[in-house]
């Protein structure tokens, strides 16, 4: 299956070479400007990951973002100059699946797709369910894994990939406890380096959506100095 990536960036000399690095691995790629132009080819064509930039005229990118996580889960992967770290936290918080920092080394850049598409179709509708009609609960929080679906007391939970992937995995898991790095590198699967924003700003979320009091979560816990677990209810 060759898998379509959308490349959005208002700089077509970016947007030109990562073309060339992404069709020598063989996917195939649709280009896009500025965010309206990016929000049309979603409507029209099938994309399995975006990787967006930020700054860009018309419709910037975050609010491009916001506006494609009020209906899809695709992968995106964001692309910026904007280095902080509370610039990489917006990012993710607003639904990215990955934060990429320019001047950037194309090759990481596609071995960070190449994850994605990997958890794209391992895990979700791009690809064949892995395992049947698997179900996973603890209390009232139930992951229907065949289906992707997550409900909280039968509420349906909208997560994003990431979101997911984590859930699923401490859910499988259930009582045990795992550092940070473990779930980094079991979920993005690649060596943790500097991954401590990056999960717990995932973690965060899905506690705002599984939880009644986020502040004092059910679900979802964290064991001080240690990591996270999912309680074994």
């Amino acid at each position: 299956m060759t898998y379509n990536i959308l490349v959005c960036d208002d700089d077509k000399e970016i947007v030109d070479a990562i073309e060339i690095y992404l069709v020598q691995e063989g996917f195939h790629v649709l280009k896009a400007y500025d965010g309206e132009q990016a929000l049309e080819i979603l409507k029209k064509e099938e994309v399995h990951l975006l990787i967006l930039d930020l700054m860009m005229p018309k419709l910037d990118g975050i609010h491009a973002m916001m506006k494609i996580r009020e209906d899809s889960s695709i992968p995106i992967i964001v692309l910026s100059a904007k280095t902080q770290d509370t610039d990489k936290i917006l990012g993710l918080n607003l639904g990215a699946d990955d934060y990429v920092a320019k001047p950037f080394n194309p090759l990481e850049l596609i071995a960070r797709v190449k994850s994605q598409i990997r958890r794209y179709t391992n895990f979700g509708s791009a690809g064949e369910a892995q395992n049947p009609e698997k179900v996973y609960s603890t209390g009232g929080l139930v992951i229907n894994d065949d289906r992707k679906e997550v409900t909280v007391d039968g509420e349906p939970v909208k997560l994003t990939r990431i979101e997911y992937n984590i859930l699923l995995f401490l859910v499988q898991n259930k009582g045990k406890v795992f550092s940070i790095d473990q779930i980094y590198e079991q979920i993005w699967q690649e060596e943790a380096f500097g991954a401590d924003n990056t999960v717990t700003v995932h973690i965060r979320h899905i506690r705002e959506k599984i939880e009644i009091d986020p502040k004092n979560p059910k679900y979802l816990k964290v064991i001080w100095g240690i990591g996270y677990k999912v309680e074994n209810l």
